[in-house]
């Protein structure tokens, strides 16, 4: 999963998020950065009974917040999330996806974009998507 930070700068290059079940997301500035939330059709926990483990279905679910626009909280995509969206950016300017490689230091997405080869390098194969990402959105953006 990539990072917070990440995610968010994703956010403010223009990545939108057209959200779906089992999409991860989080909500800053709330005292609540560091959990992550999952959208789910069916409140489903995991607990103990008699001794065993147990999937327990709870019908409601009550917390203090009601609800949540989308533009408050911050989308985390996975990995084939990514991976799909560098690929539609990548078709939309002609470029092409060329690999993503296990690299010493982590994972390295190569792509080409204008006949021009560039490399992003991460730690895990997400957030080496997610960077190539960023630095696709970034281009799209306008210059002040």
């Amino acid at each position: 999963m990539i990072t917070l930070d990440l995610a968010q700068k994703l956010k403010e290059a223009g990545l939108v998020w057209h959200t779906s079940v089992h999409d991860f997301f989080a909500i800053p500035d709330r005292d609540l950065d560091s959990r992550i939330f999952v959208l789910s059709d069916m409140m489903v926990t995991m607990d103990i009974l008699r001794g065993w483990p147990a999937v327990v279905f709870h019908g409601t679910s009550e917390w203090a917040l009601d609800y949540l626009l989308t533009h408050e909280a911050v989308w985390l995509p996975t990995e084939s999330q990514l991976r799909e969206q560098v690929e539609a950016e990548l078709a939309a300017r002609n470029g092409r996806f060329l690999q993503l490689a296990r690299a010493a230091a982590g994972y390295n997405c190569e792509l080409t974009l204008a006949n021009q080869p560039l490399n992003f390098v991460a730690e895990s194969a997400s957030e080496a998507y997610g960077q190539a990402l960023l630095h696709l959105l970034k281009q799209q953006m306008p210059q002040a």
